[in-house]
């Protein structure tokens, strides 16, 4: 992140007998160079409410769960009752847009994901949506592609709902309202729970695809997945099927901002590497590829 630096004081000539002038007027170049904005974002979550949050970010990704699928980030919106300034959306939405190439919006949202199986007290136990077009069978409550598909779809819509809560607590209007709004990104970790085995891979394949037809379903244009390819490897077998295919990724794992950009090269996936992300004190940082 580059930071906006505060212009010179200029010092006044001060008139003696010799008339000498103690100081001049800054260069041009240095006085341009002083006015040039940030071009790389932030990303933030749950982990910092009640905290301070970065400042002069050109774009911000904002975690709408509580680092599990199922739970709820509490300052999305306003923190506690508190002000719309210690809400992490609100925050987002405050960024400068000045990233380069300039394709990323000010405000995404990110968020938790998981296949925990059957066993959890959320686990479907009918196909809900007649949507579901990526399997053929009916989810009937058991360990089957079609009850992790629907998992992923209800863990979507709950997404979608805590967005839409956020937003009117915040009194916000347009686009900022809806889920069609924002870029979203699927945060898929190996840290989270997932199936194993080649049933579970295939079932954790089609919990994603979950997600992504809920989100389409629910007007969103952009959806990404934030992963290793490690990590999507172990968790989906390196899938591209049906509706990841061509998905962009946004990549982890730099440790400067220069590394970073390097990552930009790497082969995505999913799809294009989009943005990568840099692990910052006391911040994360990200850049736009």
């Amino acid at each position: 992140m580059t930071w906006l630096v505060s212009p010179l004081a200029r010092s006044a000539a001060v008139a003696t007998a010799l008339l000498i002038i103690l100081a001049a007027p800054a260069p041009a170049a240095a006085r341009t160079a002083r006015t040039t904005a940030s071009t790389t974002g932030n990303d933030i979550s749950w982990p910092q409410c009640g905290g301070s949050f970065p400042s002069g970010q050109a774009f911000g990704i904002v975690g709408v769960n509580d680092g599990l699928a199922n739970n709820f980030n509490p300052c999305l919106g306003p923190y506690k009752g508190g002000s719309a300034s210690t809400s992490e959306l609100s925050w987002a939405l405050q960024s400068t847009g000045t990233s380069k190439p300039g394709t990323q919006p000010k405000a995404a949202l990110y968020v938790n994901t998981a296949d925990p199986g059957p066993g959890v007290a959320d686990w479907p136990t009918n196909n809900l949506d007649p949507n579901n077009n990526t399997t053929s069978s009916t989810c009937t409550g058991g360990d089957t592609a079609a009850c992790a598909w629907q998992y992923g779809w209800d863990r979507a819509v709950s997404d979608m709902d805590w967005l839409a809560q956020a937003a009117t607590q915040l009194s916000l209007s347009g686009s900022a309202t809806g889920a069609s709004g924002y870029p979203w990104w699927l945060d898929v970790e190996t840290a989270n729970s997932w199936e194993t085995g080649t049933t579970g891979l295939a079932n954790n394949v089609a919990d994603l695809q979950g997600m992504v037809d809920a989100l389409k379903a629910g007007g969103v244009t952009t959806v990404g997945i934030y992963s290793t390819s490690y990590q999507w490897g172990q968790i989906t077998g390196g899938s591209q099927a049906g509706n990841l295919s061509g998905l962009p990724d946004w990549i982890p794992g730099a440790r400067r901002l220069s590394s970073a950009q390097s990552n930009c090269s790497l082969t995505g996936f999913t799809g294009a590497v989009t943005i990568t992300q840099w692990f910052g004190q006391p911040y994360d940082g990200d850049y736009a590829c």
